[in-house]
């Protein structure tokens, strides 16, 4: 797959504060690529350099193989910190405002209204739109020059539950258009439904970096439940239980490597037993991202 963006060794600082230390990465084509962190942790600087708003300290990186020039950076659509556009002016007027301010065609703009489904409200002022709505109306204006890449920072900060699950939608589609996506969030709900990879900084170092794919591999935790009263001591009689706790109702056994599912309710079944209840849990992404943020302060503590 073809590098679209290069990071190699990228650091700022203000002052005596590292916003980002040394930073390695690479994005490929037709990612959509997470940036996750808690607050501080230099998500929005690293995007403000990749955008050329914020000045480096030291480090470097390209895009599509090339230095970051602006006729380069014409390739890449962003929203960063809040959007800001005339409030008397219509959606449409103000898409056409930015149209001519980034030399982009006119006729993209029903194309990028369809697609971040302002149609039928395009006339209406700016200042009528909902939150959401204001949101969208920032994707469209990244697109009206069709961007192969397209940068979100916290695409969804502010909304409810309806207005993040539009732009959920919203980044779905045009991934499936073949557009690769950085985003930032610290929503891990959000970035494990619609992201392909992930990377996760704390205080401008960064601390994983790989597919969402592989969050919950290695690891199987089955909860399972049934009518018998020594169940919990069964449970801790079959090879493959590495742990076994109650809670509520059911029991929750975490499966030694290699074994599955299918091998417990297979014992059971054996047993006699019949299981009421049998889901395997993978890992979220949630506390796989708590993990890592927990191995970086014990390993800084083993340093010091």
């Amino acid at each position: 797959m073809e590098t679209v963006l290069s990071i190699n060794g990228l650091t700022k600082t203000f002052g005596r504060l590292t916003a980002v230390n040394n930073l390695h990465l690479e994005v490929k084509r037709g990612q959509v690529f997470g940036m996750l962190g808690p607050n501080g942790s230099g998500k929005t600087t690293t995007l403000g350099m990749l955008m050329g708003v914020v000045n480096s300290t030291s480090g470097s990186f390209s895009w599509f193989g090339q230095p970051p020039t602006s006729h380069v950076r014409k390739k890449i659509g962003a929203v960063l910190e809040h959007p800001i556009f005339y409030p008397y002016l219509s959606g449409q007027k103000n898409l056409e405002l930015m149209a001519m301010i980034k030399e982009a065609p006119v006729a993209n703009i029903p194309k990028v209204l369809e697609l971040v489904e302002l149609k039928g409200r395009e006339h209406d002022k700016y200042k009528t739109y909902s939150l959401g709505m204001k949101q969208r109306l920032a994707i469209a204006s990244a697109l009206l020059n069709d961007p192969i890449v397209l940068i979100l920072d916290e695409p969804t900060n502010g909304l409810d539950p309806m207005g993040i699950a539009e732009i959920r939608e919203i980044i779905k589609k045009i991934a499936a258009d073949g557009k690769t996506i950085i985003l930032a969030s610290h929503l891990l709900d959000e970035v494990q439904k619609v992201c392909t990879h992930f990377a996760v900084l704390k205080r401008g170092n960064l601390m994983h970096y790989g597919p969402v794919d592989d969050v919950g591999k290695g690891e199987e935790m089955v909860e399972v439940a049934a009518y018998h009263d020594d169940l919990g001591v069964l449970l801790q009689e079959f090879i493959g239980s590495a742990t076994v706790k109650k809670e509520n109702n059911e029991f929750l056994v975490m499966m030694k490597e290699g074994y599955h599912s299918q091998d417990l309710n297979r014992f059971l079944f054996d047993k006699g037993i019949v299981a009421s209840h049998l889901i395997t849990k993978k890992k979220t992404l949630e506390k796989q991202f708590l993990e890592i943020l927990a191995e970086g302060q014990v390993m800084n503590s083993i340093k010091k």
